[in-house]
């Protein structure tokens, strides 16, 4: 495929553009001619970004979500814009409130400032104000912010996001391999994993005006599996014979309070593999699936005219390197 011309006029500003949606996001948006403003807090980070397009068609700049100046500098001359800030698990000052509950509003606001109605936010399936856990009441609080200033802000709701890099099979594959077991919270909880191409060909869709305005869409892959099948999924393709400990939400919360604990005593040195947060055990109560509402008004991927793609059909291509033998595994009589 040729790649687009530099000289295109459209400008758009992607806001986290250098994390794992970030980088699916700019390059698709870059195969449709648009010059991207990677907008995040360290640029010097997000160089590797620049080989997806033409010489001088990414480019980032310096943004913080709490310095009004530097969201303004980041939209100057853009006609869209795109938020995709978010984090799994707070740590020191990235707190969720900060950056999931406050951080889309200032955005928001930024953007109607500098005269642009193009704005996609992206949130997660179980947004929740009322959520028992802080993650979900702070992706609800975001998502309010961002109509408040932008009604018609086109607003996309993934299930868990997987590919190359993810951090959901890639952890489970990386336990399989260094633990002598799995384990489980909330093994029945359902997830409607959906591929993290098909949520940039979303993105792209919404800012190319083919998602409906202000609609909320809920994006899923074609399959949904409980938590317990999709770890099952990932021992049997990395070829780890391990036994599966599912704890109850009471045992699990009791976990993730130790491994808090021994994170904060650490200073930072604790396994990110073994991190495991109580909200994050809160959040395991929820299944994270497409609603029947979303499907039944078109708020969906197929809505917008995209084909999911199953996970069976990608996963294996980044699993295979958890196998003993990584991609030799098959070669063996």
């Amino acid at each position: 495929m040729a790649m687009p011309q530099a000289e295109t006029q459209k400008l758009i500003t992607v806001f986290g553009g250098s994390g794992f949606i970030g980088r699916h996001v700019v390059a698709r948006l870059a195969q449709d001619g648009w010059r991207i403003r990677v907008a995040c807090r360290r640029p010097d980070l997000a160089f590797f970004l620049q080989p997806l397009g033409v010489p001088g068609q990414i480019f980032p700049v310096q943004a913080n979500l709490r310095d009004p100046r530097s969201l303004a500098a980041a939209l100057k001359g853009a006609s869209a814009a795109v938020n995709l800030v978010g984090i799994l698990a707070e740590s020191g000052k990235q707190r969720f409130d900060a950056i999931q509950g406050k951080g889309p509003g200032a955005v928001a606001e930024a953007v109607k400032a500098a005269g642009i109605d193009n704005f996609v936010h992206v949130s997660a399936i179980g947004a929740d104000a009322r959520a028992t856990s802080r993650y979900a009441r702070s992706k609800a609080a975001g998502e309010a912010a961002v109509r408040s200033a932008l009604p018609d802000a086109v607003i996309l709701r993934p299930s868990v996001v997987f590919g190359p890099g993810d951090d959901f099979f890639n952890r489970f594959g990386a336990m399989g391999r260094f633990l002598p077991f799995e384990t489980v919270v909330g093994g029945n909880t359902k997830f409607q994993p959906v591929y993290v191409g098909d949520v940039a060909e979303a993105v792209v869709c919404a800012v190319s005006g083919k998602a409906r305005k202000g609609a909320t869409y809920e994006l899923g892959g074609p399959e949904v599996r409980s938590f317990e099948s999709l770890v099952r999924y990932v021992l049997a393709v990395s070829d780890r014979k391990r036994p599966i400990v599912n704890l109850s939400f009471g045992m699990g919360k009791f976990v993730a309070a130790i491994m808090q604990t021994l994170d904060r005593l650490s200073l930072g040195l604790f396994p990110k593999l073994l991190r495991m947060t109580t909200d994050q055990v809160e959040l395991l109560k929820h299944d994270n699936v497409v609603s029947d509402a979303a499907k039944a008004e078109g708020r969906t991927l197929e809505g917008l005219g995209i084909a999911p793609t199953a996970f069976e059909s990608v996963a294996p291509s980044y699993l295979y390197r958890f196998r003993p033998t990584g991609q030799y595994e098959e070669q063996r009589s």
